[in-house]
């Protein structure tokens, strides 16, 4: 079947969606062809859908291609079945480039039997860190311009991706949640959406915000440990329903063990849908079917006995550190006597504030240098853990490594400007690491490691 062609027409496209849930890879031009059809679809679409039940609710996916064909199987394929995904489709596993064309083509293919929201994954920065550029580059090896191409492509989609849904104007549907700059749901109309995820803002907080507790009752909003949006209060989001008249907030963005958690009596819930994250985690997983506002039902699901495709040549190990490591101070001290550098992920992509400025371009793309904390080798973070540790509460901006250029050549980055071999950058160390997660994560239900 070729379909080195524009895909424009129905049976194209049905055509793509045959190899795709197959879980086989498209060539560039057909995925070209898609993204700038999509393009011009979705820029018609408000920063604020408008949607009707009955729908079904999806959280964060996370490149678990088998796991989102399960969603299909028990929760019904599309047209039959109406979705809204809540964002986060790339990054983590091992097919973020399947899963998100998939979703992409079925979007193209049947607009108004899917709906698919912005996550804090669906960016640019992001995606370089957390495995989705690499994988893109991997799999159209023979060519790696081709691989940058396929990546800058779908990038440019999530440009254009809606920050929020309405369902039957009573229930309000976001990836993260709530900001101080955002009163009103129109004002979310109102953003510029059609940019990179910014640092802060409105549009940051959307994709980046987590619901806390623990807040006192005069505490509408603290700054989150992310780095980036906010943690906010049940006074926070009874007042914004009420300012809006919303009864029912669903989010994700947050890995729930049962694969769902309210907070606020029930007024806000969480939404998680990758199980067994990152093949490791053992979590339940959760859609929801939606019929109004008062008749909802949790579908609980645990990962797809697959997890690998059988069409895998060689065993691809996209996140290292989620698929190889025993996370344990064992593992740091073995590497710190082999001095054997390595590019495993950290365990959180918190995109924080920097004090500079300075921005640097990797592989033809504007990196800012806290992203390229996670390229720092394992010897670095053994060096640094101890600190970690010890110092939990230390502010980012305050806790800092250096690497050169060398250290950044052999991890396969090119980085302007060429002076750097004498110019060692300094990245924050982000104290969200994986074992500060496991420590303050024991007795919540939502453990913050995304």
């Amino acid at each position: 079947m070729d379909l080195s062609f524009l895909v424009t027409t129905p049976e194209n496209l049905d055509d793509c969606l045959k190899l795709l849930y197959a879980g086989q890879l498209l060539p560039y031009l057909s995925i070209e062809s898609v993204c700038n059809s999509l393009r011009e679809l979705l820029v018609q679409d408000s920063n604020v859908l408008q949607l009707s039940t009955p729908i079904t609710i999806v959280g964060d996916i996370h490149g678990q291609f088998h796991d989102l064909l399960e969603i299909f199987s028990i929760g019904g394929h599309i047209p039959d079945t109406n979705y809204l995904f809540l964002g986060d489709y790339v990054d983590r596993g091992l097919y973020s480039l399947e899963t998100i064309m998939l979703l992409l083509v079925l979007k193209l293919r049947y607009p108004n039997r899917i709906a698919l929201l912005r996550g804090n994954h669906e960016s640019r920065q992001i995606t370089q860190s957390y495995g989705f550029y690499n994988e893109c580059i991997n799999k159209y090896s023979s060519a790696t311009s081709e691989g940058l191409a396929v990546w800058k492509c779908i990038t440019s989609v999530f440009d254009f991706l809606s920050l929020a849904a309405k369902v039957d104007d009573e229930i309000f549907c976001v990836h993260g949640g709530l900001s101080p700059n955002i009163q009103t749901i129109d004002q979310i109309n109102l953003i510029d959406r059609f940019k990179e995820i910014p640092h802060d803002g409105p549009m940051a907080d959307l994709v980046w915000s987590d619901p806390e507790n623990f807040l006192q009752m005069d505490e509408n909003f603290q700054v989150s440990t992310r780095g980036a949006g906010y943690l906010f209060g049940e006074e926070a989001v009874k007042s914004f329903c009420r300012r809006n008249n919303i009864k029912k907030i669903f989010r994700a963005h947050q890995l729930c063990q049962e694969g769902v958690q309210e907070h606020f009596n029930g007024l806000l819930t969480t939404v998680w849908s990758a199980p067994n994250y990152c093949y490791r985690c053992g979590n339940k997983a959760v859609i929801v079917e939606v019929n109004s506002v008062d008749s909802f039902n949790y579908n609980t699901f645990v990962e797809s006995q697959d997890y690998k495709l059988k069409t895998d040549v060689d065993v691809l190990m996209l996140n290292p550190s989620y698929f190889t490591l025993d996370e344990d101070d064992d593992y740091y001290e073995e590497e710190e006597e082999e001095e054997d550098d390595d590019d495993s992920d950290s365990d959180s992509d918190s995109d924080s504030d920097s004090d500079d400025d300075e921005i640097y371009t990797m592989e033809g793309t504007n990196i800012e240098k806290e992203l390229l904390e996670d390229v720092v080798s394992a010897k670095t973070k053994q060096k640094n853990s101890k600190r970690d540790k010890n110092n939990n509460s230390r502010s980012r901006k305050n806790s800092t490594v250096s690497i050169n250029a060398e250290d950044l050549i052999k991890l396969g980055l090119e980085v302007t400007p060429d002076n750097l071999e004498s110019t060692p950058m300094t990245f924050p160390i982000d104290v969200f690491s994986d074992t500060y997660q496991k420590t303050n994560s024991k007795d919540r239900q939502v453990e913050y490691f995304l």
